[in-house]
Order: structure tokens, then sequence, then C-alpha cells
């Protein structure tokens, strides 16, 4: 069962597609996060999404918040598929110990071996005041989480 709203987001650390150690905590007291969960990079409902995202940031940095896109790929796979798609913001490697962090937030799928669609609007004080989780061939509507974070 996912994360429900009202509850402590579980801290974690996680190596973004450079490389670089990422952790949840270390936005406590500075900024909002929405924790984007998703399956795979390359594949069509995940870049339209992401892509979305990347053309809408200032929704996001207008509102005090960062956006971190959590996956079961590689760093590497991330590194590329960033790259060619133009993504600014931090995808992060949930490959190993695989899917650690999705099964945290309820959102990790045993009998695919990747996360669902889950997403989880953290306040600075680190407690999720919204989420919604879809199935793996369903976006996510953007317009959700912006009135989710207008109502922080």
């Amino acid at each position: 069962m996912a994360i429900q709203a009202g509850e402590k987001a579980p801290d974690f650390e996680l190596k973004d597609n450079h490389g670089r150690a990422v952790k949840l905590s270390d936005f406590r007291g500075r900024k909002n996060v929405v924790l984007l969960f998703y399956p795979f990079a390359f594949t069509g409902v995940c870049t339209g999404e992401l892509c979305e995202l990347r053309d809408n940031l200032p929704q996001f940095s207008d509102r005090d918040t960062e956006l971190l896109a959590v996956s079961n790929d590689s760093i590497h796979t991330l590194r590329v598929f960033a790259e060619q798609e133009g993504l600014e913001y931090p995808l992060l490697s949930d490959f190993w110990p695989h899917g650690n962090v999705s099964r945290a937030y309820g959102v990790f799928d045993e009998d695919k071996g990747c996360a669902v669609r889950g997403t989880f609007v953290i306040d600075k004080e680190g407690v999720v005041r919204w989420t919604v989780v879809n199935g793996l061939p369903d976006a996510r509507d953007l317009n959700d989480y912006v009135k989710a974070l207008d109502s922080l």
C-alpha cells in the first residue's frame, strides 16, 4: 500500500543521473518536493510525462519546489535518457538494491520489477500532503500536482 497523505515521507539517498547522491531530508526546511516514480526510461508514457514536466518546470520552481523523478533504471541509462530528452531535473536511480525506495513508498510492482506511477507531494517538514498512484499505462495530470502545491 502506498504512503498516504499525512504520513512522514520515508527518507532515502539515491544517485542521480550524474552519479551525485540526493537525499530527501536535504530539502527539509528549504523546499517542498514532488517525488515522482515512473516505470522505465525511454518508454512512451514515461517519456511523455517527463517531457511535460520539463516543459513546465517554472510551475515547480515558482512554488519553491524540487522535482525528483525516480525509476528502477541504472544511473547510466538515466544519464543518456536525460541528455536525449533535455531533462534538467534530477532523475534518481532506484536500481540497487533493486526497488528499495519504491517499496518504501508502496509503489513497487513485484511482478513487473518496476515502480508504478506514484506521485507524492511532500511539504518542507517532510510530510506527504498529497498523493496519486496510477497503473503502468495511465499517465498522470500535471495540473493535479500544481493544485496540490497551491494548497500547501
